[in-house]
C-alpha cells in the first residue's frame, strides 16, 4: 500500500525504483558507485608512474589525490541539498556524467596541473554518488528489508577498495596509468543508460522540489563557503601534514587556521540556520550521531588499513605492490561472501548483538598484527585480514541501518550524506594517523636500538666480525647492520600503529549500548 502510517520512517511513494523491482535499482545505481570508490583506490598505487610519466615528484604526484579528497569532502555534505534541488536522479545522472567525462581528461592530462584540476571535476562529481544511491535504498526499501538492501550497497564500499590495490597494480604494470581512469568510460556510459531507463523519479519527490521552488530556492551560500573553507584546510592538513612537517610547514600552518575558522565558525552557523546546507541539526537524533563515529571508525579501519598493510608487506617483508594487494583481495572475496548473511541477520536480530563481537573481531585482528616479527609470512598476513574482513559486513550493514531509525523520510537523502561524508573523513583521519604514528615510532625505535649498537656491545663485535668474514669487507659489514637496524625499527614501528588501532576499536564498544532499536529500547533484552 502507497503511503505511510503516522509514526512510520518509510514511505514507499519515495522509492526510487518505481514499478520495478527495488532490487534491480539497487544492481543499476551501485554501478557507478563502485566505479567512484574502485578508482579512488586504484588511483593511489599508481602514483609512482603517474609521477615518472608527467615528469613530477612522487610528492608533488601526491595532489592528485589531496585534491580530489578535497573536493569529494566539500560535495558530499550538500549533496542531500543538492538532490531536492535539481532532483534525486537529475543530480545523479549529473554526478555520473562529470565523473566519467572528467576521468577522460585525467587520462589525457599532458602536464600534472590539468590532472589535478580534473581530478577535481572527477571529485566534485563522485561525491554525490554514495549518498544519492543510500538515500534511494533507504527509500526504496521498507525498514525489515533494508539491511538486505544496505548489504549491496556495502559490497561497493567496503570491497572496492580492497581489490581496487590488486586491480590498480595490475592495470598499472601490464598497460599503463592512463588505462585506470580509461576504464571508466565504458562503465559510467552504460551506468548513465541504465540509470535514465530503469530508475524512478517518484512523483513525491517531483512535487516537493517544485513547491519548494515556488517559495524560493534559498541557498545557504554563507554556509557552504565556511564549510568548503573548513574541510579545504582540514583535509589538506591531514593528507600533507606529515609529508611537509606538521607545523614546521607554513602551508599546514595557514591549512590549519582555515580548518579551524572554517569548522568552527561553519558549525555555529549551520546550527542557527533555517535551512543549513550542511544538516548538523540531524545529528540530535540519537541513533545518527552514534553512527556517525561508528562510521568514522570504520573509515579509518578500512581506509588506514588499505594503506598500512600493504605498505608494511612492501618495505618490511619486500614483497611486490601485486603480491601484497593480493593479502587484500583474499579478504575481500570473504567480505563479499558475508554482506548478504549479514543483511540477512541485521534484519533478524538486534543489531548490537552483531556489532559487539565485530568490533571484538576487528580489535583482535590488530592485536595479531601487532604482534607480527621479521619471521611472520604471507598466511599469517593474509589470516589477519581475514579476520579483519569477516567483521566488516557485520560493521557496515547495522551501522547503516540503524542509523535511519527515528528519522522521518523526507530526511534520509540528508542522513545518507552525513554518513558518507563522516566515513571519508575517518579515511583521512586513518592514513594521516598511521603515517604520522609510523614515522614517529620508526624514528624513536631506530634511536633506541643503535644506542646499542656499539663497541661496549659484544653482540656488536661478534656480528661485525661474522658479516666482515661473510662479505669480505667492513663498510659492508656496517651497511648490513644498518640495514637491519632500519628492517627491525621499521617492524616495531608497525607493530605500534596495529597496537593503537586495537585500542581506537575497542574504545567505540560502549556506544554500541546506547543505540536504540527500532522498538526505541536501549537494553540489550
Amino acid at each position: 500500500m502507497a503511503g505511510s502510517r503516522p509514526g512510520q520512517d518509510w514511505s514507499d511513494e519515495r522509492s526510487a525504483a518505481g514499478t520495478r523491482s527495488p532490487w534491480l535499482m539497487t544492481f543499476v545505481v551501485s554501478i557507478a558507485t563502485f566505479m567512484e570508490i574502485l578508482d579512488t583506490s586504484i588511483a593511489n598505487v599508481s602514483l609512482t608512474n603517474i609521477a615518472g610519466s608527467l615528469g613530477v615528484s612522487d610528492n608533488e604526484a601526491t595532489w592528485m589525490v589531496t585534491s580530489y579528497l578535497v573536493a569529494n569532502a566539500i560535495v558530499i555534505p550538500i549533496s542531500g541539498f543538492l538532490s531536492r534541488a535539481i532532483g534525486r536522479k537529475r543530480y545523479f545522472m549529473i554526478s555520473i556524467f562529470l565523473f566519467t567525462a572528467s576521468s577522460a581528461l585525467c587520462a589525457l592530462a599532458p602536464n600534472l596541473g590539468f590532472l589535478i584540476a580534473a581530478r577535481v571535476l572527477q571529485g566534485i562529481g563522485g561525491g554525490g554518488l554514495a549518498p544519492v544511491e543510500q538515500s534511494m535504498l533507504s527509500d526504496s526499501f521498507p525498514p525489515e528489508k533494508r539491511s538486505q538492501a544496505f548489504a549491496a550497497f556495502g559490497l561497493v564500499v567496503v570491497v572496492a577498495p580492497i581489490i581496487g590495490p590488486t586491480i590498480g597494480g595490475y592495470v598499472t604494470d601490464t598497460i599503463s596509468w592512463h588505462w585506470i581512469f580509461l576504464i571508466n568510460l565504458p562503465v559510467g556510459i552504460i551506468s548513465l543508460f541504465l540509470v535514465y531507463f530503469l530508475v524512478s523519479e517518484p512523483e513525491l519527490l517531483v512535487r516537493e522540489r517544485k513547491e519548494r521552488l515556488k517559495k524560493g530556492l534559498r541557498v545557504d551560500y554563507i554556509g557552504f563557503l565556511l564549510w568548503g573553507f573548513g574541510l579545504a584546510g582540514l583535509l589538506i592538513t591531514l593528507d600533507r601534514g606529515q609529508t611537509e612537517g606538521w607545523l614546521d610547514s607554513n602551508l599546514i600552518r595557514v591549512m590549519i587556521v582555515m580548518a579551524v575558522i572554517g569548522l568552527g565558525v561553519g558549525t555555529v552557523w549551520e546550527l542557527k540556520h533555517d535551512d543549513p546546507i550542511v544538516p548538523l541539526k540531524l545529528l540530535r537524533t540519537p541513533n545518527l550521531a552514534i553512527a556517525t563515529i561508528m562510521m568514522l571508525l570504520l573509515g579509518m579501519l578500512v581506509f588506514g588499513t588499505i594503506q598500512i598493510i600493504p605498505q608494511m608487506l612492501q618495505q618490511v617483508y619486500g614483497y611486490t605492490a601485486y603480491n601484497a594487494g593480493l593479502v587484500l583481495t583474499f579478504g575481500g572475496f570473504i567480505a563479499i561472501f558475508m554482506m548478504p548473511i549479514s543483511g540477512v541477520l541485521t534484519s533478524k536480530v538486534d543489531p548490537r548483538l552483531l556489532l559487539l563481537p565485530a568490533f571484538g573481531m576487528q580489535a583482535l585482528a590488530f592485536y595479531t598484527f601487532s604482534g607480527f616479527n621479521l619471521e611472520s609470512t604471507f598466511a599469517d598476513a593474509a589470516w589477519g585480514r581475514f579476520t579483519m574482513s569477516v567483521a566488516l559486513p557485520f560493521l557496515f550493514i547495522p551501522i547503516t541501518t540503524v542509523a535511519y531509525i527515528g528519522l522521518p523520510p523526507g530526511d534520509s537523502d540528508k542522513a545518507s550524506a552525513m554518513l558518507n561524508f563522516f566515513r571519508n573523513l575517518g579515511g583521512a583521519f586513518g592514513i594521516s594517523l598511521t603515517q604520522t604514528l609510523l614515522e614517529r615510532r620508526d624514528q624513536f625505535h631506530q634511536s633506541r636500538i643503535t644506542e646499542t649498537v656499539n663497541e661496549l656491545n659484544p653482540y656488536y663485535r661478534e656480528t661485525i666480525a661474522t658479516l666482515t668474514q661473510q662479505l669480505g669487507s667492513h663498510s659492508r659489514a656496517l651497511a648490513a647492520l644498518y640495514q637491519s637496524v632500519q628492517q627491525q625499527a621499521m617492524m616495531l614501528s608497525y607493530t605500534d600503529v596495529f597496537y593503537v588501532l586495537m585500542w581506537c576499536t575497542a574504545s567505540v564498544l560502549p556506544f554500541v549500548l546506547f543505540l536504540r532499536t527500532r522498538k526505541g529500547t536501549r537494553t540489550l533484552t
